[in-house]
């Protein structure tokens, strides 16, 4: 039986690309899988996928890398998946000395503007250079590549283009998707926004759009649904200096749910929206909530990133827009109020799409053929 090892600094063991998709394809299949994380500790196994995580994040990167280490030693395994270059670079030594296969699978933009932004100009740069120059090496260590997206292919694929590669975009599997298509009632409709609680992440962008559709539509009984959280004390600060400045009169905060009932929490969104800031890391991302409010039949109000428009192109369930423009977002709700046909029309769209197209059982296949084959070789 062929072993299989996740190594992963930055993701949970549970991870819902990690553990929920590509382990459990690969259990199905014959593997037998362990999955290492740094960023908790669980030792055990689940769904009969051994898990060895450890709570190290903050403990220096010797240790950090010993860690992968001794875990991969212990297991020896004939294929090695990584999420990022440090796990790359612990377990180098053994990848060579067994002349087994590494699979870098790049699922971040690395470096990530969260990395650079406690750093002044000119250290910003240096660092930029650094954190690349990492990647870079990073890349020339494994023997395979698993890109999230086609614009997250630079500069890996570009350098070491004579590397086995495949695009592994993060569609869901069915078994996790609840869908809640919804007949609009056009005297109320709920609007929603999910995950990271951030200007960043567009909560601004949100927020403005639906002041402007209330000064619109003064009659109209607007829900606002979070669920999410910030994720340090600025971040909370922001946050609650908008609620006070908009004063909305119905809206519903949740803490962020266990990844199998993510759309079962978004179940009375009438409308899922994400109006990121459009900077260079979230242009080159394909957001992964997108297939997961496409499983659950619900339109979307997304920025107009290349990520997306690459991959899918033109949206038959929602529309791409520029994140600041409010007053051509809310034309956009209003218009489907007005016209609940185009509305319902959209909703169906979604379901349409992820059952033919974008879910997971179409492509775990050729996931499973492409770690069989880097064994193989």
């Amino acid at each position: 039986m062929p072993k299989v090892l996740f190594l992963t600094t930055s993701h949970s063991y549970n991870d819902d690309r990690i553990f929920y998709h590509q382990a459990k394809a690969l259990r199905d299949n014959g593997y037998e899988v362990k999955i290492c994380s740094l960023q908790a500790e669980y030792k055990g196994f689940i769904d009969e996928i051994e898990i060895e995580s450890y709570a190290v994040l903050e403990e220096s990167i010797d240790h950090k890398m010993e860690t992968f280490r001794k875990v991969c030693n212990d297991f020896q395994p004939q294929c090695i998946i990584c999420s990022e270059p440090l796990a790359i670079a612990a377990v180098r030594n053994f990848v060579k000395e067994n002349k087994i296969s590494c699979i870098y699978d790049v699922t971040e933009w690395y470096p990530s503007l969260s990395m650079l932004q406690k750093y002044r100009f000119p250290a910003k740069i240096f660092q930029t250079v650094k954190f690349s120059l990492i990647q870079l090496y990073a890349g020339f260590l494994s023997t395979h590549f698993i890109f999230g997206e086609t614009t997250k292919k630079f500069p890996l694929a570009y350098f070491f283009g004579f590397k086995k590669q495949m695009i592994l975009p993060y569609y869901p599997d069915s078994i996790y998707i609840r869908e809640s298509i919804k007949q609009l009632d056009t005297d109320t409709i709920t609007l929603c926004y999910t995950g990271q609680i951030s200007k960043d992440k567009g909560i601004e962008n949100f927020f403005s759009t639906i002041d402007k559709l209330r000064q619109k539509m003064p009659t109209l009984h607007i829900r606002i649904l979070i669920i999410g959280s910030t994720v340090d004390g600025d971040d909370e600060l922001y946050f609650s200096a908008l609620l006070k400045q908009y004063s909305f009169d119905h809206i519903e905060i949740r803490k962020p749910t266990a990844f199998e009932r993510f759309t079962e929490s978004l179940a009375e969104a009438d409308i899922c929206f994400d109006l990121r800031e459009i900077n260079f890391e979230n242009n080159h991302s394909l957001p992964i909530k997108l297939f997961y409010f496409m499983g659950a039949g619900k339109p979307v109000v997304y920025s107009d990133l290349k990520g997306i428009r690459k991959h899918l192109g033109t949206l038959s369930f929602g529309r791409l827009v520029d994140p600041h423009h409010a007053e051509a977002i809310s034309e956009i709700i209003i218009n489907y109020i007005r016209n609940p046909e185009s509305y319902h029309a959209h909703a169906l769209n979604a379901r349409k799409e992820f059952k033919e197209q974008y879910n997971w059982d179409r492509i775990k296949g050729s996931f499973v053929d492409f770690v069989k084959r880097s064994i193989d070789k």
